[in-house]
């Protein structure tokens, strides 16, 4: 979908944000994109591309946007594509609908509808529903995450229980609740005193063996981020998951998305260890 088409959304807020938003769809143009709809509204599409020829080996990777859930799209992700392809992986992209219009548990919950899709549907495009991975970048790293240690969605949307196998957020965001270093509350969040701030963390619903988790940020991340990201590794290891973690030298929480889609970077090759090894 190009981007023109798209209906608006919140203006990215800084110059830094901007140049981001050129560079991603600078690396992913030309990229083909096969786009799959698990909803009405234009938001709710995922774009796919598969193996050549659908020469999978059966691993399904389904990334998610960032953009401060209020801003950003699913084309943001498509550079990621390439290495992945190459080695025989499915690659995803979700969209989902975005803040203010849509608060949570709205985009949280087109995730979790776009997952279920993906497992119904893998095998058209050479996947295995039984290997699929989930990860995102910022806000999407969030949704990764939370779908990954979330055990209460998974019989609503008729999937089984460990239908995700795997989480790689990217310099994501864990945790809402009081202490965790936000200057200001998150949009998507609605109004205060709905409680959605420890509805909405994933370091507040880690149950007993959660997946494996590969957690990735730049050293020169935003300083809270870099916090939770530690937290939530310790927290996911004292429940028994097996934890990766990068720290990427010299980048900071938007060039560290760009080491997604480097085939010679720090994130690739890590990724496709881990999710060729994932139980």
């Amino acid at each position: 979908m190009r981007i023109e088409d798209y209906p608006p959304q919140e203006p990215l807020s800084s110059d830094a944000a901007r140049s981001y938003h050129a560079e991603v769809l600078k690396r992913g143009a030309g990229i083909p994109l096969e786009e799959e709809a698990y909803g009405a509204d234009p938001y709710q599409r995922i774009a796919m591309v598969s193996p050549p020829k659908r020469k999978s080996d059966g691993r399904v990777l389904a990334v998610i946007h960032g953009g401060g859930w209020t801003s950003g799209y699913k084309e943001w992700m498509a550079f990621m594509a390439p290495p992945f392809v190459a080695a025989g992986v499915v690659f995803a992209s979700i969209g989902y609908r975005l803040a203010p219009q849509h608060v949570f548990p709205s985009g949280f919950e087109d995730v979790l509808a776009a997952v279920a899709w993906l497992h119904k549907n893998a095998a058209r495009f050479g996947g295995d529903p039984a290997r699929l991975f989930v990860g995102g970048h910022s806000a999407g790293g969030h949704y990764a995450a939370l779908a990954a240690v979330r055990l209460d969605w998974q019989a609503r949307y008729r999937v089984p229980a460990n239908v995700i196998r795997g989480a790689l957020p990217l310099s994501g965001v864990y945790d809402f609740t009081a202490g965790a270093g936000l200057s200001v509350r998150p949009r998507f969040l609605g109004p205060e005193g709905n409680g959605f701030e420890m509805e909405a963390s994933p370091i507040r619903h880690i149950g007993m063996a959660p997946p494996p988790f590969l957690i990735a940020y730049g050293d020169d991340d935003f300083p809270h981020l870099r916090r939770q990201a530690d937290a939530m590794e310790t927290a996911l290891k004292k429940a028994g998951s097996l934890v990766e973690k990068i720290v990427f030298e010299g980048r900071n929480h938007f060039t560290a998305h760009y080491a997604g889609g480097e085939p010679q970077g720090p994130w690739v090759n890590r990724a496709l260890a881990f999710t060729a090894a994932a139980p």
